[in-house]
């Protein structure tokens, strides 16, 4: 039996995400990314599409290393301006019943306690439909306006990760006994002291010698999310991961880092499909193949290939603007996004990318594929990309919001239901038990069940 093709919409509470320049279509919306009738909009339409959910984006900082400032991403707005995307899930939480919410954090700026309570309580106000993408920053800007001279050293900051893991799941795992509140009107005792537990946490970067401020949530830990690409990140995502998010131009590029992905969960004991991984793709779907190629046409018309390079400088460390455009790309060890510049050098041997050639293709989609034509053709790609690569779905974004997630809701999910590699309702439960069918909580043998507390 053919595995099923997942889907994740893919954004950001900003007007321009993954491809600049494209805020200025006329029929783009994402503009009024600051009105809570739009995330309301978007989301009863990606609950009409059955998706997993909504995975959102964040950065902490300005894109400012292209021409070594950050003109180029304010005029482009290049993810700027940016809102806060943990505050959207209620409003869209209000109005579905189904579907998920991934939201990016990025924990090397905040100190873990405070942020314990905060997904807790979205955890409780989505009935557990909240997801964490746990990420440890790229950008110096973020480091600078918080405190730091720059940002930590790429391992650092993943060393660092470890322990903000332990903190958070002594919290949501082992502070609250399941039965810890009464609610005993008579008795007058709302919880049993005995019953909720300070974690006496002390270690090297974080002292908590308290208990958590919240009762256990339906989840108790959020579902664990995460896209670090680089052996690094493979190796945390190994350990801690529930869905993890790659990105790539080519089935070459993706197939390689999938095989890691898995590889990594076999060699800390767990097996190799306890992970859910999800591809970057952009889908332009038409009604016929001449009317996607025309909607593509047009879309390659609003790119903005220098905001396109500042968000490229962003992500990789390198200042692109020194560089000759038609000059091969080539993988400078640094401490930014380390998997943003191997998709384009040595994450695959039979390619090699100009300068221009990148920010040519990531002026559309960001780092992964742009699959254009007609619901069939589409279907047929996505067949193949999936059973080429090993993974299991992809996150979806888009050039003009709503059109092409819309397009994908009513013109593709139909098309793959008919060919038995789409769901065709949701399951009850949780947004884990939605997505692994083994209830609510954590595995047991995941690490965040198993820590201890003095």
């Amino acid at each position: 039996m053919p595995r099923p093709i997942r889907f994740n919409a893919f954004s950001m509470n900003a007007a321009s995400h993954q491809s600049p320049g494209l805020w200025r279509h006329p029929r783009n919306t994402s503009v009024q990314f600051n009105r809570l009738d739009y995330w309301a909009d978007l989301a009863r339409l990606l609950e009409r599409g059955l998706f997993d959910a909504l995975f959102i984006a964040d950065v902490l900082g300005i894109y400012d290393v292209y021409q070594g400032g950050p003109d180029a991403a304010l005029r482009g707005g290049v993810q700027v301006p940016v809102n806060d995307p943990l505050l959207l899930v209620p409003a869209m939480a209000g109005v579905t019943e189904h579907l998920g919410f991934g939201v990016t954090f990025s924990l090397t700026y905040e100190h873990p306690y405070p942020f314990a309570r905060r997904m807790s309580t979205l955890d409780h106000l989505s009935n557990g439909r909240v997801g964490w993408n746990i990420v440890t920053g790229y950008l110096d800007s973020a480091a600078r306006n918080l405190g730091q001279v720059r940002q930590l050293g790429h391992d650092q900051r993943y060393d660092l990760a470890e322990e903000y893991l332990q903190v958070l799941y002594k919290l949501w795992e082992r502070s609250w006994d399941d039965d810890a509140v009464l609610l005993e009107r008579d008795s007058g005792r709302y919880i049993e002291p005995s019953r909720v537990h300070p974690i006496n946490h002390h270690g090297e970067h974080f002292q908590v010698p308290g208990m958590h401020l919240c009762q256990p949530s339906p989840q108790r830990t959020p579902v664990l999310f995460q896209a670090g690409a680089s052996a690094r990140g493979q190796q945390f995502a190994a350990r801690h991961a529930e869905c993890v998010f790659i990105s790539g131009p080519t089935p070459t590029v993706l197939r390689r880092y999938a095989d890691g992905i898995r590889q990594a969960c076999e060699a800390v004991g767990r097996g190799r499909d306890e992970v859910l991984i999800y591809a970057q793709a952009l889908l332009i779907v038409g009604a016929t193949r001449s009317e996607a190629e025309a909607r593509f046409a047009e879309y390659r018309r609003y790119v903005d290939l220098d905001a396109a390079l500042a968000l490229l400088s962003g992500w990789t460390g390198i200042d692109f603007a020194g560089l000759d455009p038609d000059a091969p790309i080539e993988y400078i060890e640094n401490d930014a996004g380390r998997a943003a510049l191997a998709a384009f050098t040595a994450a695959d041997p039979n390619r090699r990318w100009s300068v221009r050639e990148a920010a040519e293709f990531i002026g559309l989609g960001g780092r992964g594929p742009v699959l254009v034509g007609s619901a069939s053709d589409v279907a047929d790609q996505l067949e193949h990309w999936l059973d080429a690569t090993g993974i299991d779905g992809f996150n979806l974004t888009y050039a003009v919001q709503p059109d092409d997630l819309a397009q994908v809701v009513e013109l593709l999910v139909p098309e793959l239901q008919h060919r038995g590699r789409y769901p065709t309702a949701y399951a009850d439960g949780s947004l884990r038990h939605k997505l692994f069918g083994k209830g609510d909580k954590l595995p047991q043998a995941h690490v965040g069940r198993n820590v201890h507390i003095q």
